[in-house]
């Protein structure tokens, strides 16, 4: 799409009009093709925040990144991914990153697609680092750890180089944009299914149309108690199921299953090394809120990497997963792997 085009896209975002799929996809190969001004790009996405972003708008931008991104291939025929939004401002440990070791020990493929600290003190990348696995492996690599052992870490701006081209704008805006919630949606990996957590509630319901449209199989959208992107232990979550092509809505709270309610302020974490710490505490067994979080988040995992029928089989599965040391065995297996070259 011509830089003309571009701006008859945004005249028509402007006039509160919504772009099809196609319009929203040929935009964004615009956007991020180095060739559109940084004002320009900031003007795009201000318009699209003002009317509100659709379905058909979200998944026509997610489809146009990963087309631009790094291909990776896996010989696996089921994968999925735990990647969450971020963006809830909460200062929690590495949730969906410890999930991902738990799922994996139980013979789920996960392909986790991550990033470097955003809006918190340590994001994936960071935390796995801290941990001591390489996060900058060659795409090789991360198919033969796909393949071998059934996890690895997709560490994100090595796999979408384009996407420089729009980091000035949105440091400039300041504020939440589109590609707040096109992070999960990017992952380069053809995923089967995906649990993502989303930062507002008003995005459950539209993020599992989302996946639906891209093609997902089945996917679980969470916005937990206290605005945490994740399943909370604080009260009430709302989460979409999307199982083929139907969806349903529901209301979980961490009591209806035998586990304890806690407030959020139990599951704070620090920097990179203070949520290393927990993940390992997790990982060897500790008991507590941290543990439990991860056994509730891990159910949904379950369920949909085709393990667990419900939340109750889903929990003993993660309890299983955890006590029988297989998780903390997949992380030592991925930082062994991921050093290999080293």
């Amino acid at each position: 799409m011509s830089v003309i085009q571009l701006r008859e896209s945004l005249q028509q975002v402007i006039q509160r009009k919504d772009l099809s799929f196609n319009n929203a996809y040929e935009s964004t190969l615009s956007l991020i093709s180095g060739e559109v001004s940084n004002t320009e790009i900031g003007a795009f996405l201000v318009a699209l925040k003002s009317k509100g972003e659709t379905v058909d708008e979200i998944a026509g931008m997610a489809t146009g990144i990963r087309e631009k991104a790094v291909k990776i291939n896996t010989k696996q025929k089921y994968v999925i991914d735990t990647c969450g939004t971020g963006g809830d401002g909460a200062g929690t440990f590495n949730i969906s990153t410890t999930v991902a070791f738990v799922l994996a020990a139980a013979g789920i493929v996960v392909a986790k697609h991550g990033n470097g600290s955003i809006s918190s003190k340590s994001g994936s990348a960071d935390v796995l680092k801290a941990l001591g696995v390489n996060i900058k492996n060659q795409i090789s690599d991360i198919e033969n750890q796909l393949n071998t052992i059934g996890i690895a870490f997709i560490f994100a701006p090595n796999i979408h180089p384009n996407m420089k081209y729009v980091m000035q704008a949105r440091k400039d805006l300041a504020i939440p944009t589109v590609f707040n919630v096109l992070g999960p949606l990017t992952n380069p990996v053809n995923l089967q299914a995906q649990i993502c957590g989303v930062y507002k509630k008003e995005l459950v319901l539209p993020m599992a149309q989302v996946l639906r449209k891209l093609g997902r199989k089945k996917a679980v959208v969470v916005h937990g108690a206290g605005n945490l992107d994740e399943i909370s232990l604080a009260g009430d979550n709302y989460i979409a199921f999307l199982n083929e092509d139907e969806i349903q809505e529901n209301i979980i709270n961490p009591k209806d299953f035998g586990i304890n309610l806690a407030a959020n302020s139990e599951i704070i974490g620090g920097n990179a090394y203070e949520n290393a710490q927990i993940t390992l505490n997790i990982l060897k067994g500790k008991k507590g809120p941290h543990r439990d979080i991860v056994l509730l988040n891990s159910a949904l995992g379950m369920i949909i990497g085709g393990k667990a029928t419900n939340i109750e089989e889903g929990i003993e599965l993660a309890k299983e997963s955890i006590d029988s040391g297989k998780a903390l065995e997949k992380l030592q297996q991925l930082i062994k792997f991921t050093n290999l070259n080293n």
